[in-house]
């Protein structure tokens, strides 16, 4: 990758940048993350946490048990609530970032639906795409 990939959160007072490559994103459904983008479910990319480090501001943290039965901790700007990543439920190693972050978005394709059991009627989902009902 010749330069990392940026982004940050509606009002810009959080930003970051990722030192990894990201081209497969994974679409949730679960009833957590319809609550917290108000929509159909989140597209996300999973990512090194190596790899990621703030370089503006600092995140607020709110803690919950997820569908899976991890606790997640989901990091937000404080000012605007844009959710910006959480660490991966059961592995810290990975983060798992939110791709309306992301300034750019070229070579991103979403791979892989999760949580489709709880997905609303409404919410749109490619179906050619393998779907898992659960994590």
């Amino acid at each position: 990758m010749s330069e990392p990939l940026t982004g940050g959160c509606l009002c810009g007072e959080i930003r970051y940048s990722v030192d990894s490559a990201v081209e497969r994103l994974v679409a949730c459904y679960c009833k957590d993350c319809q609550r917290m983008t108000s929509a159909g479910g989140s597209v996300n990319a999973v990512v090194p946490a190596s790899a990621f480090r703030l370089t503006k501001g600092q995140t607020k943290v709110f803690t919950k048990a997820a569908d899976s039965g991890n606790a997640l901790h989901r990091h937000f700007c404080g000012d605007c609530g844009s959710w910006i990543y959480n660490p991966m439920g059961g592995d810290p190693e990975y983060l798992v970032l939110k791709a309306g972050t992301f300034d750019r978005h070229e070579g991103m394709q979403i791979k892989l639906n999760l949580w489709t059991g709880s997905r609303a009627p409404w919410a749109p989902m490619d179906t050619t795409l393998t779907a898992r009902e659960k994590q």
